[in-house]
């Protein structure tokens, strides 16, 4: 269903009184990965770490600097504005903030229903009926269809992205840390609808979070980014059970165990994250690595598989 090759995204930095270029941001940079059709990807790392510029230049919101992304078999990198209408069709997202996201001076049916008057699909009466069933699917009354986005709360308001982006029947969603600005009880709401409507419909999900508890229970596979690059992918049990890189054995130690007696090893990382501006020589986390050796601030370490397609970008393992 989706494949990304060696994708880049840089974003300029200007400067001086004629505001020229002197720097790049490297939010992306040079990640791959295949998702299978029906499959969940979870995206997870750090703020900062590129994750939703991933997120949006796949689903061509960003045009990449380098890289292609096949969507179906079809470079979407290649294609014009034009050429890209059918495709967002197929592409949809939810985005982290539910009050942003929506027009505020548009009621909730009408927001629902843009997407259908967008790619043209059926008519006023047939319209208005497919935004009572996706209320419907997405546990909202009928009767809120006149009211406007103020007028819910966060996770009503997260349910309104939901179905407007499965107004025109996509075939990828990209949801872009959906759950973050929500109370916990409602996280767990929204996450139970997201994997009943992957059930129901046979979506493929790009899921990107920061927090693992919240990957773990909707991804099949889990990549974890770092500075813009992916330094460990592999299908979600193996990467709880047995993290390979150090990057992600801290992340799967920071995650909160139910149980206060339960023995813990916390692994504390030691400074900051580098700035993408200027990211480090090398293995771009050396610098915070409790086992950085001197080929790690020299060499780029590649992903490389470690068996049962359990990828990892360390030299630690050859």
């Amino acid at each position: 269903m989706l494949t990304v090759e060696g994708l880049i995204k840089y974003f300029p930095v200007t400067g001086g009184v004629f505001k020229r270029k002197v720097a790049d941001v490297h939010a992306v940079d040079g990640v791959s990965f295949v998702l299978e059709k029906g499959k969940t990807l979870g995206l997870v790392g750090e703020s900062g770490c590129g994750k939703s510029t991933l997120g949006r230049t796949v689903a061509a919101l960003y045009p990449p600097t380098k890289g292609r992304v096949f969507f179906d078999g079809e470079d979407l990198a290649s294609f014009s504005e034009k050429d890209l209408k059918p495709y967002r069709r197929r592409i949809q997202m939810i985005f982290q903030d539910p009050f942003e996201s929506l027009n505020s001076r548009h009621s909730i049916g009408e927001i629902i229903e843009e997407p259908l008057v967008i790619h043209k699909l059926g008519n006023g009466p047939s319209r208005r009926a497919r935004v009572g069933e996706l209320l419907d699917l997405v546990g909202l009354p009928r009767s809120s269809v006149n009211r406007f986005p103020h007028e819910f709360s966060g996770g009503q308001r997260q349910r309104i992205g939901i179905a407007r982006a499965m107004a025109a029947d996509p075939e990828l969603l990209i949801c872009d840390e959906p759950v973050s600005a929500l109370d916990v009880s409602i996280q767990s709401q929204i996450m139970n609808l997201l994997l009943d409507l992957q059930e129901e419909m046979g979506l493929t999900t790009l899921f990107i979070a920061h927090d693992l508890a919240v990957v773990r229970h909707i991804s099949d596979e889990v990549a974890v980014m770092y500075l813009g690059k992916i330094v460990e992918h592999t299908d979600a049990d193996s990467i709880y059970k047995t993290p390979l890189h150090p990057y992600t054995q801290a992340l799967i130690s920071a995650i909160p165990v139910p149980d206060p007696t339960a023995a813990r090893s916390r692994i504390i990382l030691q400074g900051d994250v580098p700035s993408p501006i200027f990211p480090p020589s090398g293995c771009r986390f050396h610098t915070r690595c409790p086992h950085v050796m001197a080929i790690c601030k020299e060499v780029e370490p590649s992903l490389c598989d470690q068996g049962d397609t359990h990828l990892v970008a360390c030299h630690l393992y050859p």
